[in-house]
């Protein structure tokens, strides 16, 4: 089968639109549109349904398109490999993290690896959905537990507590609670229980709501949890990670603390001696480093 007239029924496909594909591939619709056929009568089936909104795959043309997908990320890894036999690192590293840590903790230390490779380029993919690293939807994982899928090169970095903060204006106003039952008495900032996040922080979560408080605000993210407490909104839980860069709120309840969350760092086997895979896992432990040094010497507050 003729891989060009693949190449650009995935690009079609992709974009749902022969224009916008032709753009894509810099060539006009019509050369794109002929590919197309072609390709469709070399199949004897059609593979798009055609419509004024756009294209839409047929049935055939699913199939056709898991293939190339398939086809197409096996090539970019195979292009990965070969960029990571030369001596210079280079190129795109794309990283999957959970909002919360790539936000607020990864994000920030960011330009302490790009003073080092300025001309590099990281793909930081902030969502909690677990991406499949064998199939190379990223390069690399930092993910809040051990990873499960096989073939992955895996290491621990660091544990994590979710825990109560909140803002010294909010806590002089409102009253500083001395035990668990008067947090009732006080507006609870979360992510809803049934968001997805750690396991450890929709328990917490769970327990403190149970427990009848007076007022609640519900956000989807870790940073809108932080940006609430720093408003002066209530007493958030958030993870421990973000003491260091956010010092204008306070813990509470220094007892109180969810079990240990386990980060790890992990990355497809075929990846073991990517250069590009080493600086950043380097980098990102050097800075784990930091942040332990820095926590100590802030008194782990």
């Amino acid at each position: 089968m003729d891989w060009d007239k693949l190449r650009i029924f995935h690009a079609v496909a992709d974009a749902g639109s022969l224009t916008h594909a032709g753009d894509k591939l810099h060539l006009s619709q019509s050369a794109v549109s002929r590919q197309i056929r072609a390709l469709e009568e070399s199949l004897n089936t059609t593979l798009f349904h055609r419509h004024a909104r756009g294209l839409i795959l047929t049935e055939q043309g699913e199939l056709l398109f898991e293939a190339t997908q398939a086809m197409i990320k096996r090539i970019d890894a195979a292009t990965a490999r070969i960029h990571d036999s030369e001596e210079e690192v280079f190129g795109e590293l794309r990283v999957t993290t959970p909002v919360g840590f790539g936000a607020l903790w990864l994000a920030p230390r960011l330009p302490h690896f790009y003073d080092k490779y300025p001309d590099f380029n990281i793909n930081l993919m902030l969502e909690e959905r677990v991406l499949d690293l064998p199939m190379r939807e990223a390069d690399v994982a930092i993910r809040m537990k051990e990873p499960s899928q096989a073939d992955l090169i895996r290491k621990k970095l660091m544990g994590v507590h979710m825990r109560l903060y909140a803002a010294p204006d909010y806590l002089k106003e409102m009253g500083n609670p001395t035990g668990e039952d008067e947090l009732s008495e006080h507006r609870l900032i979360c992510q809803n229980p049934n968001s997805p996040q750690v396991g450890a922080g929709m328990e917490m979560t769970q327990r403190l709501l149970d427990k009848g408080v007076k007022s609640s605000l519900q956000v989807n993210s870790y940073f809108g949890v932080l940006q609430a407490v720093i408003a002066n909104l209530g007493i958030g839980i958030l993870p421990d990670y973000i003491v260091e860069d956010f010092p204008q709120v306070v813990r509470v309840l220094p007892e109180f603390e969810s079990v240990e969350v386990p980060v790890f760092l992990a990355y497809p086997e075929e990846l073991r001696h990517s250069k590009r895979v080493s600086a950043f896992r380097d980098f990102v432990q050097d800075e784990i480093i930091a942040h332990r040094r820095s926590l100590r010497e802030m008194g782990a507050k």
